[in-house]
């Protein structure tokens, strides 16, 4: 799997669980949410990514968004 798939799972699936965490234990969470927002969006204009980068030093091959 590349990173560019690795970051979008990662990604998703922090959303998703600070989504549930927001309904079952508090509406702070949604603020994870928007992190991880602002950092995708972010990430689409300058291509810096931080979990890309600890990707490529453990060495997963890289995609064509993240190299």
């Amino acid at each position: 799997m590349s990173i560019d798939r690795l970051v979008m799972v990662f990604a998703g699936s922090v959303v998703l669980l600070s989504l549930l965490a927001a309904h079952y234990i508090n509406v702070n969470w949604l603020w994870l949410t928007a992190f991880v927002g602002a950092n995708l969006l972010q990430s689409s204009f300058t291509g810096f990514c931080p979990l890309a980068l600890i990707l490529k030093r453990l060495g997963v091959k890289p995609g064509q968004a993240f190299s």
